[in-house]
């Protein structure tokens, strides 16, 4: 994904937050007006928009809650593949400098054991030959 790309994302994960914030304004506003009146009318109309407003309350959770995980995919989706880019970036600079990657260093290690592995074999060996070997007689300085 391209810079374009995430910026746009972005942008519409901000219009999608700030839908949610503007209706949960006007919701409020809403509320206080219905307060309002119910101070001017009475009880009964209190009690009226007090059940309205739960309905109100429970459709509008339902669809803040919808909007809400539209939008935190959208962002997700996003900062997963910038992740992805920024770390395949960072793979082909570290490359380009020659810096091993856990693969190499992972197949050196196991041939340095391999190969200490076949050394000692060798030095056991070596060993168990001297001793059979009879010595050798010193040589007169010349």
């Amino acid at each position: 994904m391209d810079t374009k790309g995430i910026k746009q994302a972005l942008d519409e994960t901000r219009k999608g937050t700030q839908s949610v914030l503007d209706s949960a304004h006007q919701i409020w506003l809403a509320g206080l007006g219905a307060f309002a009146m119910a101070q001017e009318e009475g009880g009964k109309l209190f009690d009226n928009l007090v059940k309205q407003g739960e309905q109100l309350e429970k459709r509008t959770r339902k669809i803040a809650s919808e909007r809400l995980q539209a939008v935190t995919s959208q962002t997700s989706g996003s900062w997963d593949k910038l992740e992805q880019v920024f770390e395949d970036r960072v793979s082909r600079s570290l490359n380009r400098l020659g810096v091993p990657t856990k693969k190499d260093i992972d197949h050196l290690s196991k041939r340095v054991a391999e190969l200490s592995t076949a050394v000692n074999a060798l030095v056991r060996k070596q060993g168990d030959g001297k001793a059979q070997r009879p010595a050798r007689a010193s040589r007169p300085a010349s």
